[in-house]
């Protein structure tokens, strides 16, 4: 069926064109267009007395009258201005394009190397098409590639850290046709979009590593799993300069891969870096149903031993996480001494009751601090694998987390960290998306939401949860603080607190300090 909504659009855009035309200039003789078009340097001496003799030759006829030769006088002085100005258009737009080729190709690579060739290529690797019809025939054919599949991890060779190493470019710059889809209206770029590459180009590095030139398209189906974490080293992005994204598998487990990408961006003639990001993927079988293994990785030299390491700790990390889940354990005990505390300031001094609840100064209780969305999932926004992109649920995500953001502390927020996004299951296309921002946890200029997404099911009114996002974010100015009011607010609070903690590196924690002082 065909989406009600666009067809709106396009009427709409249909009569907004509907301009007059202006008429177009007389005829040219075929033998003038051809010299014009043929020899654009031609003498400009040579196609006059070309015209001089035409003339000639019609005042020498008897049936030429003066009418005639009047049209042709005025046709050779409209031949000449015509010629003239496009002469003088075809070398500046000849100048304008050999000189922006020149500077682009100063720091870009070719096309096979931008972001827009990403996702193509990975159409390529597992055999999908752009065609929806096409895609639900491919995605059926792939069941025969489970015969392709290896029986073990040590089946497969291994694979060394530069084997994945990738270089793509976003050509904002060189390419200013690109930054309207970029654009946002404060003259920015939109981080949801830089989240949908970076999605893109970690499926891409991910099937690098698994690449097996006997095979004519890959067996594993490769998802995002888990965004570990991405943190900003620069919090404005310009939308007139060029980005590169770079990254390799950094660790691999058995049905696993991380994937560390950085990006930054072309300019005073040099690449800044923008953010560090940090993806865990999980290959599949051709039907996504049950784990497949993934090609072992191989150090080579003490970085790369180093950086296995950190891959490893990271691992490690996360189990310890998941293991002390509020969702599984108790809080700590200094946990409960705040909550407590929480819990004390917002009594009435007034009346000896638990239930008599004011507001501290200065405050906003949790309940008030919350934002909700509604995406109808349609075809346009699937992935290669005939389910929805992962990037598509990160830019809402964000984007509805940026609002509530923006709306709670009444100015135009920075985002600072990416933490820990979960992807727990996949949504279908045609699903009904809801996602709900909360802002969990606020301390001085900062503010920590969470987005919660889940798919409604209209017929069995079923809700499943299929993501969870966390987003760090600073404000230009002090942010009230957030209350929670019932027991289950608290484990909110106190699970945004660990996420603020755990997003604080080095350089955030010295610029928290300065303005706490």
């Amino acid at each position: 069926m065909v989406r009600v909504g666009k067809s709106v659009q396009n009427l709409s855009a249909v009569c907004s064109d509907c301009i007059l035309i202006p008429p177009l200039p007389p005829p040219v003789p075929s033998f003038l267009l051809f010299l014009s078009s043929s020899s654009p340097l031609l003498p400009l001496p040579l196609l006059f007395f070309l015209l001089l003799l035409l003339l000639l030759k019609q005042r020498q006829t008897s049936s030429c009258s003066s009418q005639c030769l009047h049209f042709t006088l005025r046709f050779t002085v409209w031949f000449f201005l015509h010629f003239s100005l496009s002469l003088s258009l075809s070398l500046s737009l000849s100048l304008s394009v050999s000189l922006s080729l020149s500077l682009s190709h100063t720091h870009t690579k070719s096309d096979a190397s931008c972001v827009s060739a990403v996702r193509n290529r990975l159409r390529e690797i597992v055999g999908a098409s752009t065609n929806w019809s096409d895609h639900q025939q491919a995605m059926t054919e792939r069941v025969s590639l489970s015969s392709m599949l290896a029986r073990s991890q040590q089946d497969l060779p291994s694979r060394r850290m530069k084997d994945s190493y990738l270089e793509v470019f976003l050509p904002l710059g060189s390419e200013p046709q690109l930054r309207e889809k970029y654009l946002t209206f404060h003259n920015t770029v939109r981080f949801g979009r830089i989240l949908e590459d970076l999605d893109s180009l970690a499926v891409l590095i991910s099937y690098s590593h698994t690449y097996n030139p006997d095979l004519k398209r890959s067996p594993l189906s490769i998802v995002t799993a888990l965004v570990d974490k991405i943190d900003m080293r620069h919090h404005v992005i310009y939308p007139d300069c060029d980005i590169k994204f770079s990254g390799h598998v950094t660790w691999v487990g058995k049905t696993s891969i991380e994937a560390k990408m950085h990006m930054s961006q072309f300019r005073d003639g040099v690449f800044s870096p923008v953010l560090d990001a940090t993806f865990v993927m999980v290959a599949r079988d051709p039907e996504n149903k049950r784990a497949a293994f993934v090609n072992p990785i191989q150090p080579d030299g003490p970085d790369e031993e180093k950086i296995l390491q950190e891959g490893e700790a990271n691992k490690s990390r996360r189990v310890d996480l998941s293991t002390a889940s509020l969702l599984k354990v108790a809080p700590t005990d200094e946990e409960r001494k705040l909550i407590h505390s929480l819990f004390l300031h917002t009594l009435d001094s007034n009346t000896v009751s638990f239930r008599s609840r004011v507001l501290p100064p200065s405050s906003v209780w949790m309940e008030d601090a919350k934002l909700k969305g509604l995406e109808i999932c349609h075809p346009q926004e699937r992935n290669i694998f005939n389910r929805i992109f992962g990037g598509f649920l990160m830019r809402k995500a964000y984007e509805l987390g940026w609002a509530n953001a923006s709306s709670y502390g009444g100015c135009r927020p920075k985002l600072v960290a990416v933490d820990d996004i979960l992807f727990q299951k996949p949504v279908e296309i045609g699903s009904l998306l809801m996602l709900s921002s909360q802002v969990c946890y606020t301390q001085d200029h900062y503010i920590q939401v969470r987005v919660h997404s889940e798919v409604f099911d209209p017929l069995t009114r079923q809700h499943n949860t299929t993501n969870v996002f966390h987003f760090t974010f600073s404000s230009d100015q002090h942010v009230p603080n957030v209350v929670p009011k019932t027991y289950g607010e608290s484990m909110l609070y106190l699970d945004g607190k660990r996420h603020f903690n755990q997003t604080s590196s080095a350089h955030f924690c010295v610029t928290l300090k300065k303005r706490t002082s």
